[in-house]
């Protein structure tokens, strides 16, 4: 796998990465709207879960999109595709090499869900 894109991916990559930083800043302004127009909770709950919402949109706004360089475009295409934001749409105007890296690196770093809990103990070894 290699660590830089191609120039041409590259030039796709800068493109991807604005639309995909506005889509993601959209997302969050609806996830707003929607805590400030609850109208079921208090001034101070929608103030606090907005809080809450900034804070880690924040956090995964700059892990996504902060780091730009052509030698972590793929960790970021990675990144932004495990957050829902790159669809296989998007994906589709790069070259064939990189879309392999993503999905190898999407692979490599995928989230195994945890083991289920039985009341039967675990066997001893």
């Amino acid at each position: 796998m290699s660590s830089h894109i191609p120039e041409s991916d590259w030039r796709h990559f800068k493109r991807v990465h604005q639309d995909l930083e506005e889509r993601f800043s959209s997302r969050i302004l609806s996830e707003l709207d929607a805590i400030v127009q609850s109208p079921d909770s208090t001034a101070l709950d929608r103030y606090l879960r907005v809080y809450n919402l900034l804070r880690n949109r924040s956090k995964e706004m700059s892990r996504a999109f902060d780091d730009f360089r052509r030698s972590t475009a793929i960790m970021q295409l990675r990144i932004m595709r495990a957050m829902g934001l790159l669809t296989d749409n998007d994906l589709k105007v790069f070259s064939e090499q990189t879309q392999k890296d993503v999905r190898v690196m999407e692979l490599m770093f995928r989230v195994e869900p945890e083991c289920e809990e039985s009341d039967e103990p675990s066997p001893k070894p």
